[in-house]
């Protein structure tokens, strides 16, 4: 891509929903990956909570803070200035009340240069994304399996199989718009329920695992790459293994090492003869 890439807005998102042009979404966490997801423009960048996860090596998202979150925002901003940057509120950083909401969804926007925030949760925290809405911060909601329910919903698993929990998802999606949601996320939803989401929606769907008929299509960069070692999920398409490169790389350095075949002449740095002299001089 080339460095005149436009600024992608909320206005560009429903563009493409209109012309029926599919957004592209993926997560990132630091400024290397940034920058090529920004050369590649991807259009939507989301420092998920995920992070807990894929960087920290916690069994679930609910150990992460908005003092973690924070400063991995703040270099995926340096390494995309282009793409809609979304922070994604972590657990129990807008559950409390409307004010604790809006002050953490302030954090992202001020200290990182969030474009907008995702939350978790349907009809029971619309009251959250309407307040944070109305100070003049986009919301993208996020429905179907959600991380920091994990719990209650019974662990990782589909949700909305059955026709009253679909509705129930229907229902919530219908409750974001309503509240001002500028988009909504659907991870692990059955597919037909999301293409009759997308249908009534006027906002634009993004699907994680819920089909072809959303707006746009989100993926776990370390699912996409072999970067998480504890499992692959299913709804990932594994773009290629940078997993098993690494690993080998690092076996091949410490193979170099111990037969002594690194540092070859080429990796280090010399002096000249005289200064050498003149070093061991005046060291006596």
């Amino acid at each position: 891509m080339s460095e005149e890439r436009k600024k992608v807005t909320l206005r560009t998102l429903f563009a493409k929903k209109e012309q029926g042009v599919p957004i592209t979404m993926l997560t990132c966490y630091d400024y290397p990956t940034a920058y090529f997801m920004e050369q590649a423009g991807i259009d939507i960048l989301l420092v998920g909570d995920s992070l807990g996860m894929t960087i920290l090596g916690y069994d679930s998202t609910l150990p992460v803070t908005m003092d973690i979150m924070v400063p991995h925002a703040q270099a995926v901003r340096r390494g995309s200035p282009s793409a809609l940057l979304i922070g994604d509120m972590p657990y129990m950083t807008y559950q409390p009340s409307i004010e604790t909401a809006i002050r953490n969804a302030g954090r992202f926007m001020a200290e990182a240069g969030c474009d907008a925030i995702k939350l978790e949760g349907g009809v029971e925290i619309a009251d959250r994304v309407e307040a944070i809405a109305k100070v003049g911060i986009p919301v993208m909601g996020h429905l179907g399996l959600t991380p920091q329910s994990v719990s209650a919903l019974g662990g990782f698993r589909v949700q909305g199989r059955g026709a009253e929990q679909a509705k129930k998802i229907v229902d919530d999606a219908k409750a974001l718009e309503d509240a001002g949601a500028f988009s909504i996320l659907l991870e692990m939803v059955p597919a037909r329920v999301c293409k009759l989401i997308t249908e009534r929606a006027g906002v634009p769907i993004i699907s994680l695992g819920s089909g072809p008929d959303a707006d746009g299509q989100l993926l776990i960069f370390h699912d996409m790459f072999g970067l998480y070692p504890k499992f692959t999920p299913r709804m990932a398409r594994v773009y290629g293994d940078a997993g098993k490169v690494i690993l080998d790389g690092i076996a091949q350095y410490a193979e170099d090492v111990t037969t002594r075949d690194f540092p070859q002449r080429e990796n280090w740095f010399t002096m000249k003869d005289d200064a050498f002299e003149e070093l061991k001089r005046l060291l006596g």
